[in-house]
């Protein structure tokens, strides 16, 4: 079917009165908040994305959907008042049939100064929800029947994921009351120990806790995807043992390109692939660049994907962008403690100022060409692909395909 979204006009909290029930916020334009990118190709080249992008199932393994303030450094007041606005006129221009959503995340601080509280969560993820509600073209998944009829119906499905399970505490239960919200995904950890396991932020890595093999046990049971792109490389390892469905890295790369605590190395990689789970490549602001492709842009994101298709086979691969609809790398400037980002980066990968200078330098940039919102990944990702002389079958296997096909695994539904 041809591929034809329609936004139909509605913003965020427009049920509510601006100033009267609500502060409002000037935010950042959805999908051209920068200059548009999109990879040169020829005619026959571009009838072929226009074909491959109405057969093809899109889904993003890892997205934020909600559009920050301009400027940025509004953001934390912003965050504090409970809502945030989503962008549903960016999600009509991209390709995604499905997207995982990953709500206000670390930076969600309604209520305290570190996030990641109980209370918190529930908020963001209700508040979504409600806006969600009042709007037709964006509809909530809970099964992969929900992302095939979202898809046949010309709309956007959601997924409500959250990357690390901290505010479970000890709770199992609580689990469960995540998925009756909604949720279909959760983290081990987001680069910080708790209960369940350590992040990769901690020097010590003490692997996956007695309580941590109790909630993968819980995870599994009720159908919930686990993922472990922020946990240490131990974590992980103990939490694809011990899960008996397959678990995915929604959002990494490939250490081997780049020496940071933020990619995976390759055992951990080939152990996930060999469980039968998905690795989705992640594009933040300098992370997948590699020593080739120092300046972060789409070559070194796709270098990383090549890198791990080669490693484990493209039945393995998908795409995890991480990516946002604001100023990334100024978000990243405003949250640079909260989001663990200097010790994520720990093993060689400091920031230089020029491309060459040595072996842990590279080139800061203000956002990440071709890649800078989930609307141009869905875009560029395909022409990449098309452009490097991939297959349809490939092609259709790493833009959704091998995301469905775990899903059917994993999920109850």
């Amino acid at each position: 079917m041809a591929r034809s979204k329609e936004h139909g006009g509605y913003e965020s909290f427009e049920y509510l009165e601006a100033g009267k029930d609500y502060t409002p916020y000037d935010v950042s334009r959805e999908a051209d908040r920068v200059p548009r990118f999109s990879i040169a190709l020829d005619a026959a080249q571009e009838a072929r994305v226009d074909r491959l992008i109405g057969q093809c199932i899109m889904i993003s393994l890892h997205e934020h959907v909600g559009i920050f303030p301009h400027p940025v450094e509004e953001t934390p007041n912003y965050v504090r008042q409970g809502r945030m606005a989503t962008a549903f006129r960016g999600l009509a221009e991209s390709h995604w049939d499905a997207v995982f959503d990953n709500l206000m995340d670390g930076v969600c601080r309604i209520e305290s100064n570190s996030g990641w509280k109980w209370t918190e969560v529930l908020h963001d993820l209700g508040m979504r929800l409600c806006d969600i509600a009042h709007q037709d073209q964006v509809v909530p998944c809970h099964g992969v029947g929900d992302i095939l009829r979202a898809r046949e119906n010309g709309k956007t499905g959601w997924i409500a994921s959250i990357e690390g399970a901290a505010m479970i505490e000890n709770e199992l239960d609580r689990i469960e009351i995540l998925y009756g919200f909604g949720v279909r995904l959760l983290g081990v950890t987001y680069s910080e120990a708790n209960a369940l396991g350590s992040g990769l932020k901690e020097a010590n890595d003490g692997g996956l806790t007695s309580f941590g093999r109790k909630a993968v046990e819980r995870m599994n049971k009720v159908g919930m995807l686990i993922d472990c792109s922020h946990a240490g490389d131990r974590t992980t390892l103990d939490t694809i043992k011990a899960s008996t469905k397959p678990i995915i890295l929604s959002h990494i790369g490939a250490r081997a390109l780049w020496n940071s605590n933020r990619l995976a190395p390759d055992d951990v990689l080939r152990a996930c692939a060999e469980a039968g789970g998905v690795i989705g490549i992640e594009a933040a602001p300098h992370t997948t660049i590699t020593k080739q492709n120092r300046r972060h842009g789409i070559d070194s994101f796709m270098e990383h994907f090549e890198y791990i298709a080669d490693l484990v086979g493209i039945d393995h691969v998908g795409f995890g962008a991480d990516t946002v609809y604001g100023d990334h790398v100024g978000l990243h400037r405003v949250y640079a403690a909260g989001l663990s980002l200097a010790e994520s980066r720990r093993s060689g990968a400091s920031a230089g100022t020029a491309a060459g200078g040595g072996d842990d330098e590279y080139p800061r940039v203000e956002y990440v060409e071709g890649l800078e919102n989930p609307t141009e990944v869905s875009h560029n990702v395909v022409r990449w692909l098309v452009k490097h002389g991939y297959s349809d079958e490939d092609i259709a296997k790493v833009v959704g395909d091998n995301v469905l096909g775990l899903l059917r695994d994993v999920w109850v539904s």
